[in-house]
C-alpha cells in the first residue's frame, strides 16, 4: 500500500512541476499582455494546484491526518485566478484599445468594458 501512495504522491508532483514550467515558460516567451495572461492563470494555477493535492495525499496516506489547509489554498487558489485574470484583461482592453478595435459581439449590446453602468 505504500507504494502506491508513494507512485500517486510522484505522479501528482511530476504533473505538476510539468504544467509549472510550462506556465513559466509560456510567461516568458508569449509576446503581449492578453497571451500572457493565460500562462499563469492557467497552467500555473494547475501546477500549483498538483502540488497542493499532492501534499493532501501524503497526509491522508503516509501521515494518517486530514490537511484541511491544503484543501482551502486549492479552492482559493482555483477561485481567484480566474477573476483575477478577468481584472487584468477587462483593464488592459480598457486602456489599450478602443472600442471601435474590437470584433462584432454578435449580440443587441457591445463590449461590457466600453458600457456605462445604468444609472
Amino acid at each position: 500500500m505504500e507504494s502506491l501512495s508513494d507512485i500517486l504522491i510522484s505522479f501528482f508532483l511530476v504533473v505538476a512541476g510539468i504544467f509549472g514550467l510550462v506556465g513559466s515558460f509560456g510567461l516568458v516567451k508569449l509576446k503581449g499582455t492578453m497571451q500572457r495572461i493565460h500562462a499563469p492563470t492557467k497552467a500555473t494555477t494547475l501546477g500549483v494546484g498538483g502540488v497542493l493535492i499532492a501534499s493532501m495525499l501524503y497526509f491522508t496516506l503516509v501521515k494518517d491526518s486530514f490537511s484541511f489547509h491544503e484543501l482551502l489554498i486549492t479552492l482559493f487558489l482555483f477561485i481567484t485566478a480566474p477573476i483575477t485574470a478577468n481584472f487584468i484583461s477587462k483593464t488592459y482592453l480598457a486602456r489599450h484599445l478602443r472600442e471601435d478595435d474590437l470584433p462584432e459581439t454578435g449580440q443587441s449590446y457591445g463590449w461590457a468594458v466600453y458600457t456605462d453602468p445604468p444609472e
